[in-house]
Formats: C-alpha cells, sequence, structure tokens
C-alpha cells in the first residue's frame, strides 16, 4: 500500500523499520508506533491516510502479539533504555568514523538512523535536552558530510562551531513515493535533501556533549551493512571501564535522605539503562549508570 503524500514524513520511520524487522524488532516495534502516532496528527480523517494508519495499527497490534514476552514491549521504561541506547550506540559510531576523518555512506546513514530514533524517544514523554541535541546534531551531520561527498568536497571532521542559520530538519522526499510496511527489509539509502550548504555547517556545535571513550566499536548493532562494493573495516576500540566512585563504595543510604517517589523513578531508569547496556556488552555505560543510580539512592542527589 502506497504511503499518502500527506504522510511523507513518517516515511524513513517506517523505513528504519523495515530495516529492523528481523535484527531488533523491538526498534521496529516502537519506530512504527511513533510512524502510526504521528500519522494520526497529521490525517487522520482523509479515506487513503486512515485506512494506511488502520492498516498500521493492525501490524503493531500483531507485533504487540509476537514480542508479548519481550519487557522491552511490555514495560515502557524498558522499552525506552532499549531504544534510547540503540539509538546511542548508532549515534557513538557514526561520530568516531567522523572524528577519525573515515566517511561513507555507512556512517552517513548511522547519524541519519540515529536521529530518526532519537524522534522515536518521543513516543516515551518528552526529550531531554542533550537527546534533542544528539538528534539535530546527527541529522545535521548527516546532511552536510553527504552534501561534501556528492560534491566531491572532503569533509571537515568532528564538532565545528560555525555562525549561521539554524539548521532545517525538514527533509525532502518523494511525495508519491511507494512504501510497503509489510514488505520485507530493502537494503537501500535514506534521501537527503540537496540543498547546498556550502560545504560550512550551519550552526554551532562546538559543545556537543561526547562521552569520553564511549565509542561504540564498528561491530556494534549500531553498524548498518556496507553497501555493495564499499567495505567498512571493523574498527577495534579498546573498552575502557570507568573508575568506580570510591565515596559510592560500602556507602549506606544516610539517614536524613528523604526520597521523593521521582528519585525512586530514576533510579529505576538508570538500573535498566545498565541492563540494556549489558546486553551490548557495554561494560562502561553499565557501570556510569549504576553509580548514578547508587549515587541517588544514597544522597538523594544526582
Amino acid at each position: 500500500m502506497a504511503l499518502p503524500p500527506q504522510l511523507k514524513s513518517i516515511q524513513h520511520h517506517l523505513r528504519t523499520a523495515q530495516e529492523h524487522e528481523k535484527r531488533d524488532p523491538v526498534v521496529a516495534y516502537y519506530c512504527r508506533l511513533y510512524a502510526m502516532q504521528t500519522g494520526m496528527k497529521l490525517d487522520s480523517k482523509t479515506p487513503e491516510c486512515r485506512k494506511f494508519l488502520v492498516k498500521l495499527m493492525d501490524q503493531l497490534e500483531t507485533m504487540k502479539k509476537e514480542l508479548s514476552d519481550s519487557e522491552s514491549i511490555s514495560q515502557e521504561i524498558v522499552g525506552n533504555a532499549h531504544i534510547e541506547n540503540y539509538a546511542i550506540k548508532m549515534f557513538l559510531y557514526a561520530d568516531n568514523e567522523d572524528r577519525s576523518g573515515r566517511f561513507h555512506k555507512n556512517m552517513i546513514k548511522s547519524f541519519y538512523t540515529a536521529s530518526l530514533l532519537f524522534d522515536v524517544l518521543s513516543v516515551f514523554g518528552e526529550l531531554s535536552e542533550e537527546n534533542i541535541q544528539h538528534r539535530k546534531y546527527a541529522r545535521w551531520k548527516a546532511t552536510y558530510i553527504h552534501n561534501c561527498l556528492k560534491n566531491g568536497e572532503t569533509p571537515q571532521a568532528g564538532p565545528i562551531g560555525m555562525e549561521g542559520e539554524a539548521y532545517d530538519d525538514e527533509y525532502d522526499t518523494d511525495a508519491g513515493a511507494s512504501f510497503q510496511p509489510l514488505q520485507p527489509p530493502q537494503p537501500s539509502q535514506p534521501s537527503f535533501p540537496t540543498a547546498d550548504t556550502g560545504g560550512v555547517p550551519p550552526s554551532n556545535f562546538s559543545n556537543i556533549h561526547i562521552p569520553p571513550g564511549a565509542h561504540a566499536p564498528a561491530n556494534t548493532p549500531a553498524e548498518v551493512p556496507p553497501t555493495t562494493g564499499e567495505a567498512v573495516k571493523p574498527v577495534p576500540v579498546p573498552r575502557s571501564i570507568p573508575a568506580v566512585d570510591p565515596s559510592l563504595l560500602n556507602t549506606n543510604q544516610q539517614g536524613e535522605v528523604r526520597l521523593t517517589p521521582e528519585d525512586y523513578t530514576r533510579a529505576q531508569k538508570y538500573c535498566k539503562y545498565a541492563g540494556s547496556a549489558l546486553q551490548y556488552e557495554d561494560v562502561g555505560t553499565a557501570v556510569q549508570n549504576l553509580q548514578k543510580a547508587l549515587k541517588l539512592l544514597t544522597t538523594g542527589k544526582e
């Protein structure tokens, strides 16, 4: 069933769902959930849009039953951690390639897909300021590097601070493009805007925060299959485990600390993030999140 022109802005989120159908069904599910929620806001009244969205709802119900044993589907806080972890993995893989001066379609797509997954996080509530910045930076980087390579220019590696107009989040897509939500994943590349940026980044992202030593190796789930004829060599990155804060060792909760329900929720969230990180054997991220939870529970402060 063709994607109605009125819903073209969810096209890439649906394509990302296709690409993760078998690789990570949880990512596919939440991408479609985001697409459905966004589509309902865009146009749920015209017959073609209503028909498309009903079909998408049916698909979501089927997926929910198939994934009923997954905590990432049954518990929202676990699902949130799963998608955020996956998005950050993709972002850090692309950022590591970018800072190392390795520019290729695989890293461009990783940046762009990460930006789409930061969109998807909005199904769980408002995005954090950090994730908003990561989303904007990833989408801008994907566009900037894509245009540089297209024009035969060498992109400038890493964050660059430049004054200029704010980045435009609107992506050009074919309004009448046919889209099949139920098709198997296709190894297609996302289409990027062709507006000339003049080879210069339009916004100031020099203050973007990237955790030191947190770059994901190329063989993490962040990697997108390389395009035909363009091999991407894995980049081995030594695992660095952050030092444990000595003040958190052998510490009992201080007597005067009174934790609010929000504190318990945040602590639970950090523990879920740690568990999700361990699924990807990311010890560093797991330790950092467990330390945050321990500090919050023992001091009442983050």
